[in-house]
């Protein structure tokens, strides 16, 4: 704890300090629980898009399983036949923090000889497109939680600044100055009485 004066010039600045602690405390409380809140909002959705696609990735695997092998889908280099060219995303805010909004997506496909890939390849190659779009979405929610956590640690730091360091260390502070001035207001009044008797027994000698 810092040492501070005993003086009334600062008894009013940590009077001043505490009013601004207990004024800005339950905006970011509010922010905390606004953050967590959102957090779990996105997670639970995130959750939702992970399962969709693995349905779709399990239903994929199987319909290929009758026709063919799911290598047919891939290049030589095992990368997929289509492939990601232009996320396109849009900027949100969320209780002060900029994440990324998922919106869509363009694709490639890379030429492949119709009379060699089975007739199968063209359908589930749109599925396969289907299936990429969740897992791009799925990113982009997982970037936002990271995000909008990075602000939660942020803004659980200075609730306890607030709560366990600055409030209590600013309520001490005050007690001592007042404790501190009471006496020396106290000590004045003796002094100054003394003084009066003295003056009076002089008069009276």
């Amino acid at each position: 704890m810092a040492k501070i004066k005993l003086t009334k010039n600062e008894l009013k600045k940590q009077k001043d300090a505490l009013k601004m602690y207990k004024r800005y405390l339950p905006t970011l409380q509010l922010k905390k629980q606004q953050l967590q809140m959102e957090i779990r909002h996105i997670e639970a959705k995130a959750d939702e898009v992970q399962r969709t696609r693995d349905e779709l990735y399990r239903a994929l695997a199987a319909w290929i399983a009758v026709f063919g092998e799911i290598q047919e889908l891939r290049r030589d280099d095992g990368s997929w036949l289509i492939a990601p060219k232009r996320v396109i995303t849009d900027m949100g805010n969320i209780a002060g923090v900029s994440i990324p909004v998922f919106i869509d997506a363009e694709f490639s496909v890379e030429d492949y000889d119709l009379f060699v890939k089975p007739l199968w390849v063209d359908a589930a190659i749109e599925q396969l497109k289907r299936i990429l779009l969740l897992d791009i979405e799925i990113a982009i929610l997982k970037e936002q939680i990271e995000r909008l956590s990075q602000e939660l640690r942020i803004t659980s730091q200075r609730v306890n600044l607030f709560e366990k360091v600055k409030i209590p260390e600013t309520t001490e502070n005050i007690r001592k100055i007042r404790i501190y001035l009471g006496d020396q207001q106290t000590a004045q009044v003796v002094r100054g009485k003394i003084a009066k008797r003295k003056v009076v027994e002089r008069t009276q000698s």
